[in-house]
Parts: C-alpha cells; sequence; structure tokens
C-alpha cells in the first residue's frame, strides 16, 4: 500500500462507490424502518457518484483540490437529487484526507467550512424538514471525518516524532563513542611520545658520550653504556605497559605497575644528572597528609619529563636546569628552568609561548624543527584537561621557561 498509494487510493474510490450505489437504494422512512429496494437514484446521480468515486483516486495527491470537487457534487446532488443519493460520503472521505495532511488550524477552517456548507444546503434545500436526519447525518459526519483525520495526523507526527528522537540519539551514542576512541589514541599517542622522546633522547647522549670516550676512557664508556642499557630497559618496560592498554580481554594480563608520578621524581633527575645535564629540585609538597590525584600527580610528572627532555636536546652545552613544584592554594603549579647553556638560544627573543609554534602544533624551535615534535602540544593538553594552564617560552637573559598550574580539585 505504501509502494503504490494511487492504486490503494483506487481501491478505496471503488468500495466508496459501490458504498454509494448501495446506500441509494435504501429508503430511511419506510413503514417499518429502513426498507432497501423501495427507491431507485436518478441517472444523474449515479453520473455524481462516479464523479465522487473518480475524484477520490487522487485525493492523496491533490487532497484540497480533491475536497472542493467532491463537495461542490454534493452540493449539487443535494439541491438536485430526488430522492437523494449519499454522495457527501465522497466529500467525507476528501475531508478526512485534508484533516489528515495539514496542521490543525487549517483542519479547523476548513472543516467548520464545509460542515456549514453540507449542512446548511441540506437543511434549506428539499422536501425534508431541517432536523431530519440525513441532514443531521450529514453534520455529524463531515465532523467526524474532520476530528478522525486531526487524530491520525497527531498519532503519526507523534511518532515520527518518537522515531526521529531515538535516530538522534543513535548518532549521539555513535559520535560519543568515535570522540572517546579518538581521545584515547590521542592519550595513548601523548604517553608513548612522552616515554619515547625522554628515554630515547638519553640514549642518544650516552651513545655519543661512550663513541667520543671508548678508546682514551674506557671506564668512562661503560659507565655511559651501562645508562644506555638502564634507559632503554626503562623504555621497553614504560612501552609494555601502554601497549598492554590495547591489549583484548584474552590478551596476557598487562603489567599492573602503578603509573609515574613525582613520588620517583628523584630517579628521574638522576637519569639526566647521568647524562650531564645538572638539575636542582624544589619540592613543596605534603604528598603524606594530602595526596595529589593521580592524573594531577602524572601530569605534574609527565610536564618536567618533556621539559627536562627538551633542554636536554635544545638548550646547548654546559647547560643547567631548575625544577619547583609549589602547591599554591588549590592549585600545583610546576615550573622548570634553564640558562640556555653556552649554545645559542633554541628561541630568540620574542619566541612563541606553547600553542603559537609555527608548525601549527604549538611546539615552537624548542620540541624540534618546524613541524617537527608534539611534547610542549602535549604539556598543554595535559595541563588543559585538567582544567588548568601551561605556558613555555624564553626567558629574558637567555634560557627557556615551562610553567604549568594543575588544578588539584
Amino acid at each position: 500500500m505504501r509502494a503504490h498509494p494511487l492504486a490503494t487510493d483506487a481501491v478505496l474510490a471503488l468500495g466508496a462507490l459501490l458504498c454509494m450505489v448501495v446506500g441509494s437504494f435504501a429508503d430511511p422512512h419506510g413503514p417499518h424502518g429502513p426498507t432497501f429496494g423501495t427507491r431507485t437514484p436518478e441517472p444523474f446521480s449515479l453520473l455524481l457518484m462516479v464523479l465522487g468515486a473518480a475524484a477520490l483516486v487522487f485525493r492523496r495527491r491533490w487532497p484540497r483540490v480533491v475536497l472542493a470537487v467532491t463537495a461542490g457534487l454534493s452540493l449539487l446532488e443535494l439541491t438536485t437529487g430526488e430522492p437523494r443519493a449519499p454522495v457527501a460520503m465522497s466529500a467525507v472521505i476528501a475531508l478526512f484526507t485534508v484533516a489528515a495532511h495539514t496542521d490543525r488550524p487549517t483542519t479547523w477552517r476548513i472543516g467548520v467550512l464545509t460542515m456549514a456548507a453540507l449542512t446548511g444546503v441540506a437543511m434549506l434545500v428539499g422536501p425534508l424538514p431541517w432536523y431530519a436526519q440525513e441532514n443531521i447525518g450529514i453534520f455529524a459526519w463531515t465532523g467526524m471525518a474532520a476530528a478522525a483525520g486531526d487524530a491520525v495526523r497527531s498519532r503519526r507526527a507523534f511518532v515520527d516524532a518518537i522515531r526521529e528522537r531515538a535516530e538522534r540519539a543513535e548518532r549521539t551514542r555513535e559520535e560519543e563513542a568515535r570522540r572517546r576512541v579518538a581521545e584515547e589514541r590521542l592519550r595513548i599517542a601523548r604517553d608513548l611520545h612522552d616515554v619515547v622522546a625522554h628515554h630515547i633522547a638519553l640514549v642518544n647522549v650516552q651513545a655519543g658520550v661512550a663513541a667520543h670516550v671508548m678508546d682514551k676512557r674506557p671506564d668512562q664508556a661503560k659507565e655511559a653504556l651501562a645508562h644506555v642499557r638502564d634507559a632503554s630497559r626503562s623504555a621497553l618496560n614504560e612501552l609494555r605497559a601502554t601497549v598492554g592498554l590495547l591489549r583484548q580481554s584474552g590478551d596476557p594480563e598487562a603489567p599492573t605497575e602503578p603509573a609515574p608520578g613525582l613520588a620517583v621524581l628523584d630517579d628521574l633527575t638522576a637519569t639526566f644528572r647521568h647524562a650531564g645535564l645538572p638539575v636542582r629540585v624544589m619540592v613543596q609538597l605534603d604528598r603524606s597528609r594530602d595526596p595529589l590525584p593521580s592524573a594531577v600527580d602524572l601530569a605534574a610528572y609527565r610536564v618536567i619529563q618533556e621539559a627536562l627532555t627538551n633542554v636536554r636536546k635544545h638548550a646547548g652545552p654546559g647547560a643547567k636546569a631548575e625544577v619547583s613544584v609549589v602547591r599554591v592554594g588549590a592549585s600545583v603549579e610546576v615550573t622548570v628552568l634553564d640558562d640556555g647553556g653556552a649554545g645559542p638560544d633554541p628561541l630568540p627573543a620574542g619566541g612563541t609561548p606553547a600553542g603559537a609554534g609555527p608548525g601549527g602544533g604549538g611546539d615552537g624551535g624548542r620540541d624540534g624543527e618546524e613541524g617537527g615534535g608534539h611534547g610542549l602540544l602535549g604539556m598543554r593538553e595535559r595541563a588543559t584537561a585538567l582544567g588548568g594552564s601551561c605556558f613555555a617560552g624564553p626567558r629574558y637573559g637567555g634560557g627557556y621557561r615551562v610553567h604549568a598550574i594543575l588544578p588539584v580539585a
């Protein structure tokens, strides 16, 4: 029926024609009630019934035109038919169609106009008194057609609203799932960057030291190679822990060691000292009485790790670094400073802070070549995810400064 609405309406029109023709042979005023076969419709009334039924075939394509045609045929029958044939049945069906496919104000206007026209003509024209049951029947049937059409339209709109709401909820769930997947991928990429950038930078430095002193100072070369071994082992362990998060439920169990934090800050700075970067640390926290949330603890550790890695890579020979972690009210402030060493300042005066680098990623020159690394961007994203902020830029007089504010609440 939905695939072939015109054929459906043709079947409906045929059924309406049969009902009108059969009803035209019934006499409601028989001696013992309504009788059948005691009267015969006129040929003109049969023609009007055929035309009214034919118009119903197009009721959904042109509903208002069909209503006007059927109402006109009904008015013509009411003024000329004797006895009257139920041509008004076609107008009732057309009025139902209009009410089902328009809004309520339009239904009221068209319905009242149709009821008034058909009922008024039926009461004023013809030998029957105005209160005859045929006249009241026309009024009742047109009113019920308008009400039924409005009810069908309201129910259809309600079902469509429910369906649209369900589809919108499904789209929202899919978008939320995609957003969470993207956030998880970004988090994993950020963790992998923090791990690899730190340890590989140390491995590179210690390998260079070992190659330089291999012939003249083998003991120092052995010590540098030992640091290479330790850094690579730490990198493998952290990579294994991070990649373990991607395993499925049937895979071997991932490592359960906790994420790094400020509790192992001394171990972190020791690796940089072994790589030749003097680091001075000042921590003003009472983690025993007021421990930091795990997310804040990890973010502070990663900011320090990335900042010191950048100092080691870019600050030049002879550089020194200072790390401070201070609890200020409801926030933890992490600051990493370096003096720039004896080499050229990695960023000229007027360099850009995090988030305004030339590569579009916000890393500037401190984190690799233009368009390169993601360290400064990762630090800013970690701070922003916690509701804080992170600034990175050159210091007055040389060197570089990284300052992150991490809300504790």
